[in-house]
């Protein structure tokens, strides 16, 4: 951004979110001169610089959820945020399917999405909406992967590298369950619901709840963390899932998105357990 006047004759400006002064003559200073910590200019700088990172991690949070709920996403409203610069961030390089064409995004306007796909090949699709898609549906995603490395692709949302999981063979359709990540100790459940929030994760009942929509149609995966006082002790339950009326699904009838996501923070939400003493002790012997 351009230079601004502040007071005492210097003139500042914000550099990769730091406060930067130069004093009259034109020379940039190595640090923030003391007379200029209180001066309104470089408030206001500042109180930009916690704007832009809340704005930052808003569009990482949209776009992961549209990536999540399998939402289209009108090429329209991507041509308008494309000139924004942590929009642009969060969209570029994802992989998405523009029209019949799937590949990273590199660039949006009225003239349609620019794309590179697997191949190497650069395409200009003209479309009227995008997908971003979830990683369990790019068939080709090793492939993407590794061609994301000779790139040097750097996704702000966790789309090629997010843990995925898929339905294992032999699964019991009939289930109505999954106990994997059961029994995961914390000494207070205050400690079991703040890593649920902090993940993403609104807790509603006693549950922590990841939603998903594929194919139109909503689901809910649902781990059990407890409903007591927060200061008792607490474990993770079982992961069980819901459909769009609330009612319980089988795993059978449980799409790959919400399998995946569910999967995945019933893990996370165990991998914060108090390790077990016994295990320690047995492990140390």
């Amino acid at each position: 951004m351009n230079w601004l006047a502040a007071g005492g004759g210097y003139q500042v400006t914000l550099r990769e979110g730091t406060v930067v002064a130069r004093n009259a003559k034109g020379k940039e200073l190595r640090s923030l001169p003391a007379a200029l910590r209180e001066d309104p200019v470089v408030t206001g700088l500042r109180q930009l610089t916690e704007w832009l990172v809340r704005h930052q991690a808003h569009c990482a949070a949209e776009v992961e959820k549209w990536m999540i709920r399998s939402l289209p996403v009108p090429m329209a409203l991507v041509s308008e945020v494309w000139a924004d610069d942590c929009w642009r961030a969060a969209l570029a390089d994802l992989v998405v399917t523009a029209g019949e064409e799937t590949g990273f995004l590199r660039d949006a306007g009225p003239e349609g999405a620019g794309l590179v796909t697997v191949d190497g090949d650069t395409l200009r699709v003209k479309t009227t909406e995008i997908k971003i898609l979830h990683p369990v549906l790019i068939e080709e995603l090793d492939d993407f992967r590794e061609f994301a490395a000779d790139l040097g692709v750097s996704q702000s949302a966790t789309q090629l590298f997010r843990e995925t999981w898929v339905k294992p063979e032999g699964l019991d359709a009939q289930a109505g369950s999954v106990t994997e990540f059961s029994g995961g100790r914390y000494e207070q459940l205050r400690h079991l619901t703040g890593r649920a929030t902090s993940l993403g994760y609104p807790v509603r009942g006693g549950y922590a709840v990841c939603r998903v929509v594929e194919g139109g149609q909503a689901s809910e995966a649902r781990c059990w963390i407890g409903a007591d006082d927060p200061y008792y002790e607490a474990e993770t339950g079982d992961l069980v899932f819901t459909g769009p009326s609330g009612g319980a699904l089988t795993l059978g009838e449980v799409g790959p998105i919400a399998w995946s996501e569910g999967m995945r923070m019933a893990a996370a939400l165990y991998a914060g357990r108090v390790p077990d003493k016994n295990q320690n002790e047995t492990e140390e012997a």
